[in-house]
């Protein structure tokens, strides 16, 4: 009985090692991100090589990042330290909307906040 007991222990610390954790966590981040060309990632290898594309594929044990320079490539989840989402910067909506806002606040001061500092004209 203490035999098993110590087995099963065994087994269940086996899973809970940094390098399955590191692998499960790469895992969800490639789930998370999806696939297709709107899935722009930079991947960080074991040997601190980086690279940069899309997932275009996903598997349990491997995914392929495509770049455009480089072509499609397999990495094993094994290789992999580090899956990030390519940050966009800001959308082309932000910025309308930006400046729309800087717009506004022009013609606000211009036609509302002007007149009453200058008291109607008065030298202004």
């Amino acid at each position: 009985m203490l035999l098993i007991t110590v087995a099963g222990f065994q087994s269940i610390h086996a899973q809970n090692t940094p390098d399955s954790q590191r692998l499960d966590t790469v895992r969800a981040q490639v789930a998370k991100i999806g696939t297709g060309e709107k899935a722009k990632v930079h991947v960080k290898l074991q040997d601190q090589t980086k690279l940069k594309g899309y997932i275009s594929d996903a598997s349990p044990d491997s995914f392929t990042v495509v770049d455009s320079k480089t072509g499609a490539r397999t990495l094993a989840y094994s290789d992999v330290t580090e899956v990030r989402k390519q940050s966009g910067g800001i959308s082309t909506l932000t910025w309308g909307i930006i400046a729309g806002a800087a717009a506004a606040a022009i013609i606000v001061g211009t036609v509302v906040v002007k007149p009453v500092l200058c008291d109607g004209g008065a030298g202004c």
